[in-house]
């Protein structure tokens, strides 16, 4: 019997949307090459201010120096952090160390939320890792090859073949790129983390066209 992840959350954000989506048919292997030009309105833009993009890349620095310094050989966690929340992914020796774990990072300064996905299980082998590797690959190439989604907007994450997908997006663009994900060859499970945005609000951060491009 498979062991399914559950998220442990230290506080609640408004407008977030967590739900596990099993993926039901896998398709042919996309290109491992992430390319490609995004057109249109849909720019390659990060949708989080400069002061958040600062601010994870502190929170997974200390984060991750803090989960080896005090729990040593006892978790292999990967800590992502995109607007302030952040995804443990990995595995502990126990379910205390997985609630240790979640207390560690909740100390550190500005994280706003916790997604804990950490597995009570021994290792992934190399070729596992790999395989996560492969498959993230293709997923990022997928979304950069969709003209109607803006690749940027999303972080992927692959752990034992669970895809975890995160972004500040619209319900239409978290729909559309949980099918991508879900068609994505080897994908087992889809695990969305999104900030649902509005369609007003999203058009609100895209870069307005200069003045004599509009003409």
């Amino acid at each position: 019997m498979s062991h399914v992840p559950f998220a442990v959350r230290s506080r609640v954000a408004a407008g977030v949307l967590v739900a596990v989506t099993l993926s039901a048919g896998l398709s042919a292997c996309a290109p491992l090459i992430v390319g490609g030009a995004v057109g249109g309105a849909l720019v390659a833009v990060d949708r989080r201010t400069s002061g958040a993009q600062l601010d994870d890349q502190g929170i997974e620095l200390r984060a991750t120096n803090r989960l080896r310094d005090q729990m040593g050989n006892r978790a292999r966690a990967g800590v992502t952090s995109y607007n302030r929340r952040v995804l443990l992914t990995g595995e502990v020796a126990s379910a205390a160390d997985k609630e240790l774990a979640s207390k560690i990072v909740s100390q550190v300064d500005n994280v706003a939320e916790i997604i804990n996905e950490l597995s009570v299980t021994n290792s992934p082998s190399l070729q596992e890792r790999a395989a996560d590797t492969l498959i993230t690959g293709r997923l990022k190439a997928s979304l950069v090859d969709a003209k109607d989604l803006s690749a940027s907007a999303f972080k992927v994450v692959t752990e034992r073949s669970t895809v975890y997908l995160m972004g500040r997006v619209t319900q239409r663009e978290a729909d559309r790129a949980t099918e991508i994900a879900r068609n994505t060859s080897g994908v087992q499970r889809v695990v969305r983390s999104f900030e649902i945005l509005t369609e007003a609000e999203l058009a609100r951060m895209l870069p307005k066209p200069a003045a004599n491009e509009a003409k």
